[in-house]
């Protein structure tokens, strides 16, 4: 299902929700249906470096090693 952000014409509230193809979500303040598709931001490649090494320094303070491939564990 994709992730999209909707502008309430109604209310003006701004939301994000996961949608089906066939469905037309709702505006969660107001209810309504009158509702505007916003463009989203793009999201980023999930294995650059910066972010993979955020992930790792995060998993180890936690002291869990989930981000580590099995020839890296064997290093630590």
């Amino acid at each position: 299902m994709p992730y999209y952000t909707y502008r309430c014409t109604g209310c003006d509230a701004v939301f994000e929700t996961l949608v089906r193809s066939a469905d037309v979500p709702a505006c969660p303040q107001c209810g309504s249906q009158a509702l505007e598709r916003q463009l989203g931001a793009v999201a980023p490649a999930a294995r650059t470096p910066g972010m993979v090494g955020k992930a790792r320094a995060q998993a180890a303070r936690e002291g869990h090693f989930s981000n580590y491939s099995r020839s890296e564990l064997r290093r630590k």
